[in-house]
């Protein structure tokens, strides 16, 4: 199979899909990898590491795209890269397209199969090609929080840690997932006072016998959440619903009850932000104020810290993009009903129920559309 890498186009976006190390396991395993020039250069790796690995190297976006069986990116394709997708190609990627009716039209209209890193499952549970951005995303959500924080950055002025004779900040993390999880370990080992809000009673214990109470864990109600968050100078927004758009767990109102100068970091915000006021922002301008609150929705935490994201990344998606390569987009996902979980899209159908409910399209089961010739 002919593999193409392009360049990542967002916004200060430093990941690649394939670093010179994945790209050698493929070439060894007897498929052709293409590189766009440049695409490494994020994370320290140049066109001579790729050329070195096996792979050749590609002197335009349109070039890869036009000669590639199977995509392979980190984010999702923006509109030009769109409009160079074909029927048959193999796009795998994160897309998160419930919260994003653009990309998933255009994708429809494409013919592309398209498979989504963020809906494959793994045999235990969980969603082992998300697993690592969100430990990433996790961790950096209270840096990034802890630096909005601060009185120039627009926040109320507090140390998250606190000093001796000075209360520590209020870090209130919805959601116990890998992202809460990340996110309230970083913030506790900082020395903050850390609640964790979930409705899973297995996440609750699951922190509380780790941390020993050193994290609070409280069961999710609304009066609960209200008051959590009223209280908070620092709200980690992590909850997920795999594949659809997130749950918007705090409105305005409830928004306007924090203090002036308290910080929200939405890192649900690829599905659509868990807070009524959140919108996307970019790592060039990733704050904004919404009723006396600093928001930071920034839709590629971990681009910022590219080389540790994308060799995380690789160690997950690797093995898929194997299978994918070796027996082909019907074959592979026929095998494997984990990796068959990531088809969002094929040949012009929604095969991701959440996302056909979400943006109201027909939705066609992935068992079935791969029946269908592309």
């Amino acid at each position: 199979m002919h593999i193409g890498c392009p360049k990542e186009i967002k916004t200060h976006e430093y990941r690649v899909g394939l670093t010179p190390e994945s790209a050698s396991e493929l070439v060894a395993h007897g498929h052709q990898v293409m590189i766009e020039t440049g695409a490494g250069d994020g994370i320290g790796a140049s066109d001579d590491q790729y050329r070195a690995a096996g792979a050749t190297i590609a002197d335009s976006a349109a070039a890869l795209f036009a000669a590639a069986d199977m995509v392979i990116k980190v984010k999702e394709p923006l509109a030009a890269e769109r409009a160079m997708l074909r029927p048959g190609q193999i796009l795998f990627t994160y897309l998160h397209l419930a919260a994003d009716p653009d990309q998933t039209r255009d994708l429809v209209n494409s013919g592309a199969s398209c498979v989504a890193y963020e809906t494959v499952t793994g045999a235990n549970g969980g969603l082992p090609l998300l697993k690592p951005m969100s430990q990433v995303a996790g961790r950096m959500a209270i840096q990034a929080g802890a630096t909005a924080l601060e009185k120039a950055h627009g926040g109320r002025g507090v140390l998250l840690g606190g000093v001796p004779g000075i209360a520590p900040g209020r870090v209130v993390v919805i959601g116990g997932g890998v992202v809460g999880f990340n996110a309230a370990q970083m913030a506790a080992g900082l020395g903050a006072d850390v609640t964790v809000l979930d409705r899973s009673a297995e996440a609750l214990e699951r922190i509380d016998h780790l941390y020993h109470g050193r994290i609070r864990t409280l069961y999710s109600t609304r009066t609960v959440l209200a008051e959590a968050v009223a209280q908070a100078d620092l709200v980690i927004g992590a909850v997920l619903i795999p594949g659809a758009a997130a749950p918007k767990l705090v409105n305005r109102a409830l928004l306007a009850t924090m203090n002036p100068g308290a910080v929200v970091v939405d890192v649900a915000i690829d599905q659509g932000g868990c807070f009524e006021t959140s919108r996307p922002t970019t790592h060039d301008a990733p704050t904004f104020v919404e009723e006396g609150v600093v928001h930071y929705c920034v839709a590629n935490m971990p681009g910022a810290v590219a080389r540790s994201s994308t060799y995380a990344l690789n160690n997950a998606t690797l093995p898929h993009a194997l299978a994918l390569a070796d027996h082909g987009l019907s074959v592979a996902l026929t095998r494997d009903p984990h990796l068959r979980a990531g088809l969002n899209i094929h040949n012009g159908q929604v095969t991701f129920e959440a996302v056909a409910r979400d943006l109201g399209y027909d939705y066609h089961p992935p068992e079935e559309a791969l029946k269908t010739p592309a």
